[in-house]
């Protein structure tokens, strides 16, 4: 029998599936740090945890049982991943369960900025109608810069063209082929997409590469 530790609240029906599996008996244990957290991970195979749970080197200290480290979502910055693999831990995430709904928050921040919602939604709370005053922009035939065109860049570019803006998308990893077939402009640097731009959106995981990618100075460029 496998155990399962899960450290923050996940959907029920992420609980279903481990009520479901054969051989799988789970735990749910919220709010666990420093030596809780670590004698808890000593008891189980594996862990889910969601953002609210750091696992660092004094977390997995001793720990002979661990055998799986699991991110219901994408990003594992909370995740010592180093001292994981030092003890045969493997570290996953879940990097498609979150891509269209981020995408589609992007894009809403997008048109809330373009149409001033916001400050527009105070102002009528406050009792004023300065319709004139919020009257914003339209974003079709617009150019939108995307750096980074995984999942998630993927989806925003392809709402982007669906409301008819152009899309300038740069990534190390994206051929001229590929930016065709996806319907977007490939650029060589950052530098170059931004002189071309209305809006900017960037869609990358935090490493040291990508840190600090876009300063104040190239937005001063845009």
């Amino acid at each position: 029998m496998h155990r399962i530790l899960v450290l923050d609240n996940i959907a029920q029906e992420g609980l279903d599936i481990l009520e479901a599996s054969p051989n799988v008996e789970y735990e749910v244990r919220t709010g666990l740090s420093g030596e809780d957290l670590r004698t808890a991970l000593n008891e189980f195979d594996g862990a889910i945890l969601r953002s609210g749970v750091k696992i660092t080197p004094e977390s997995l200290e001793g720990n002979t049982r661990m055998r799986a480290l699991v991110r219901a979502g994408v990003g594992t910055d909370n995740i010592d991943k180093p001292a994981a693999t030092r003890r045969g831990i493997v570290v996953m995430n879940t990097p498609a369960g979150n891509t269209v709904s981020t995408a589609e928050h992007a894009f809403a921040l997008l048109l809330a900025l373009s149409r001033n919602i916001p400050a527009a939604n105070q102002s009528l709370v406050e009792g004023r109608w300065d319709r004139k005053k919020y009257m914003g922009t339209q974003v079709a035939g617009k150019t939108l810069g995307i750096v980074g065109m995984g999942r998630i860049g993927r989806e925003v570019a392809a709402r982007a063209i669906a409301f008819d803006m152009k899309v300038i998308a740069f990534d190390p990893f994206l051929t001229d082929e590929q930016a065709s077939a996806i319907g977007v402009k490939r650029v060589a640097t950052v530098d170059d997409m931004l002189p071309q731009i209305d809006y900017l959106t960037v869609h990358t995981p935090l490493t040291p590469e990508t840190k600090g990618l876009i300063s104040h100075a190239q937005l001063d460029k845009v």
